[in-house]
């Protein structure tokens, strides 16, 4: 699989070993070592694919490099991985919330940081198909090959998990999803994850939904459903 990986991590020998292990892979680098220069790296054409973003960075933290990115529309869409070696859930957590789409915790094998590499880019936007139809859900409206969700047709941007996450539950929908069960189908091979993680993006999809938020339900010591029909009666 090809692509261009930006890394942005401050110990120089492990840029230097992630730099061969990806080329290694066939992916094209761009490397830095601090937060503010990998900012400028990542708006550069052509834009990386996937960012592997060191959360403890000598100039600006991670979250705030991911935050930062997350704001930017020339990156926003970008998928993030973040590398750190603090493994605390709360730290995990806040990853995420700053828009993530994987977390993995130092010391790392290389063999999995590849393969999360490869499951992330495999979760992408796909390309655009004029033969797939939108999909329309009430005040929803998801471009599943694009990528791209709009409710009351304003588009919503959604992280690579926000966004798999909630075609996983329209997909399902009237169906209880138990968190389990989601952190095995939209997070994949993330192990380590925890069911908060899964609370954690339930919250911030809903947010970004608005209106459409209600949608989903919380099932209260289960997990979660979306409406089989988006308006309920006396709605």
């Amino acid at each position: 699989m090809s692509g261009l990986v930006l890394i942005i991590e401050d110990e120089e020998d492990l840029l230097g070993i992630l730099e061969y292990n990806l080329q290694r892979e066939g992916y094209t680098t761009r490397t830095a070592t601090e937060g503010t220069p990998g900012l400028e790296l990542a708006v550069q054409e052509p834009a990386p694919d996937l960012i592997l973003l060191d959360i403890m960075l000598p100039d600006l933290s991670g979250t705030e490099v991911c935050r930062r990115l997350r704001e930017d529309p020339r990156t926003r869409n970008a998928f993030i991985i973040m590398l750190t070696a603090r493994g605390e859930e709360i730290d995990r957590v806040v990853g995420f919330e700053v828009g993530a789409d994987d977390y993995v915790v130092k010391p790392f094998s290389m063999r999995e940081l590849m393969l999360r590499v490869r499951a992330v880019l495999r979760r992408g936007r796909g390309e655009e198909s004029e033969e797939a139809p939108a999909i329309v859900f009430g005040r929803i409206r998801i471009d599943e090959p694009g990528h791209r969700v709009w409710v009351e047709d304003e588009e919503v941007v959604l992280t690579a998990l926000e966004f798999r996450l909630l075609v996983t539950l329209h997909a399902r929908r009237g169906r209880v999803q138990t968190r389990d069960l989601l952190l095995d189908d939209v997070w994949g091979i993330q192990a380590d994850v925890t069911t908060r993680t899964v609370d954690t993006h339930v919250k911030r999809l809903r947010e970004k939904l608005g209106t459409a938020g209600e949608y989903i339900e919380t099932i209260r010591g289960v997990g979660y459903r979306l409406r089989q029909k988006p308006e309920v009666a006396g709605s």
